[in-house]
């Protein structure tokens, strides 16, 4: 039965649905107190929810509520009430009849950077206003932007909306978000940051000028693979944008424009002036923020050959939590990562408590040494290496399809087995096809070390993967990490122990 002209609340008249999203629907009504037109959004009704998740989820709605009525700025929706609704709590906000920025962009349509400048001048301006409010809104996205008559640009939807100080509301493997403009470090699990809705922000550009977001792939976990390693693609229509939106989908977030350095190159573009790349703010003096986050770094996937099998570059471990399995990208199978066996030794790690040293060198090996991880490592012979984070070094063989990567987490968190775990919890959550073979504890030349392997299975084929972890809480933790198509494992494997037991730091 519909819910067409129903009251709710004793007050607002149901007439018009006008929109259908994730957590709810939006109604055009009636205010018939004030004799006015509101838009209401009614949460779904999900029978499978537990009574933790539907709480969970009626606080989101409070706090969309909570987050947009903070911010009082003519480019923000405005929220005027917060009612129930057979125990359900509904927004009612402010009715704009526009059509968003998604709508006029379907099908791959684009905008002037002239145009699509002058609507992102209106999202900075609402971004901005959240941020003063201590507003993060995290799904900022064309389908949030509504476009309405003399010019107005307003960003809505606020209903994964963070409040600074506030707890979160996300949990293990819980990803909330559009993944098409989701910014890497939330795709790695840290936790955001404004600079992350610039990200955002950057992307919905890209749309609005090249006609599709940034990084889309055939599915969320090569979409997310993408935005967290591989290189922003080239623009063809962005003309004078491009310097900023490049800027704006920087990997790192220290890397990114301010909101008011945006501003003036969006402004720029507008009148017409030449945009130059706005100056990046300053790293805050650590190596790299996201290294230091207690959380670990997520596998990735083994790079493959053409459009099914195209070479990928490995993501750093840290890319993990919500999309972790995300990983899984591109074409290839998320060959997150994985490790070792049970009794006495993991994966070939020894459980003594005494340093052992290297091994020698074998014949087809020859040994690499990285200055900026501190290492070195034996390497295949016609491996090559593969440009990544610099905190990771990969090394790929020549079908593409296998990969060593060495990785570095400075400071290491408190053991290796429990970010192994969170990621773990992450993949089976979101992906069906993950299978663990084994994660354990173990310890490697006396330190704590946990091994992990399992399987996934990509577009084209399955793969197989193995990761040790290994280090003390505090100092330098460092990841040995192979992986491969699963149906020559026992071809590759052997490149695994090799690796290890001629690592040294």
């Amino acid at each position: 039965m519909s819910d067409e002209g129903r009251l709710v609340a004793g007050r607002y008249r149901l007439v018009e649905r006008v929109g259908r999203g994730g957590m709810g629907t939006v109604w055009r009504a009636e205010d018939e107190l004030l004799a006015r037109q509101v838009a209401l959004k009614q949460l779904h009704l999900q029978p499978h929810l537990s009574d933790a998740e539907v709480a969970t989820l009626y606080e989101r709605t409070r706090r969309e509520a909570r987050s947009a009525a903070r911010i009082v700025h003519p480019n923000v929706v405005v929220v005027h009430d917060v009612v129930e609704d057979d125990g359900r709590p509904c927004i009612v906000m402010e009715y704009v009849p526009a059509p968003t920025l998604g709508d006029i962009l379907k099908g791959d349509r684009t905008l002037p950077p002239e145009e699509a400048a002058r609507i992102g001048l209106g999202m900075i301006a609402a971004v901005r206003a959240a941020h003063a409010a201590g507003v993060l809104h995290r799904d900022i996205k064309p389908g949030n932007v509504l476009l309405a008559d003399g010019g107005r640009v307003v960003l809505t939807d606020f209903g994964i909306a963070q409040t600074a100080g506030a707890s979160t509301l996300t949990q293990t493997g819980e990803m909330v978000g559009s993944i098409d403009f989701m910014a890497p470090e939330r795709i790695r699990g840290r936790r955001p940051g404004p600079s992350s809705d610039l990200w955002s922000l950057g992307a919905t550009l890209f749309q609005a000028v090249e006609g599709r977001p940034p990084y889309r792939r055939d599915t969320a976990m090569e979409t997310a693979y993408a935005i967290a390693v591989e290189p922003l693609p080239p623009m063809r229509q962005a003309g004078p944008l491009e310097p900023l939106i490049e800027t704006l989908l920087a990997k790192n977030p220290e890397d990114r424009p301010t909101a008011e350095q945006t501003e003036r190159a969006l402004r720029a573009t507008w009148s017409g002036g030449s945009t130059t790349t706005p100056p990046h703010r300053e790293p805050e003096g650590t190596r790299d923020a996201e290294a230091t986050s207690a959380t670990r770094p997520a596998p990735t996937p083994p790079p493959e050959k053409d459009e099914r099998d195209r070479p990928r570059g490995r993501a750093r471990r840290r890319v993990l939590l919500s999309t972790v399995a995300v990983l899984a990208a591109s074409a290839a199978a998320l060959t997150l990562y994985a490790s070792s066996h049970d009794g006495g030794t993991a994966g070939g790690a020894r459980t003594g408590t005494t340093s052992a040293p290297p091994s020698p060198v074998p014949d087809g090996y020859h040994l690499v040494r990285d200055r900026e991880l501190g290492v070195s490592f034996p390497v295949p012979d016609g491996w090559k290496p593969k440009k990544g984070p610099h905190d990771e070094v990969t090394y790929v063989d020549p079908t593409g399809l296998a990969g060593i990567t060495i990785g570095m987490v400075d400071p290491a968190g408190s053991h290796p087995i429990e970010h192994f775990a969170d990621i773990e919890a992450n993949t089976k959550a979101n992906y069906s096809t993950y299978r663990r073979l084994r994660l354990q504890k173990t310890t490697f030349r006396g330190k704590p070390a946990a091994i992990w392997e399992f399987t996934f299975h990509g577009r084209a084929r399955a793969f197989r993967a193995i990761d040790l972890g290994y280090g003390t809480a505090g100092g330098r933790e460092y990841d040995i990490y192979l992986s491969a198509p699963e149906a020559e494992w026992d071809t590759y494997r052997p490149v695994f122990d090799v690796v290890r037991n001629g690592f040294a730091d």
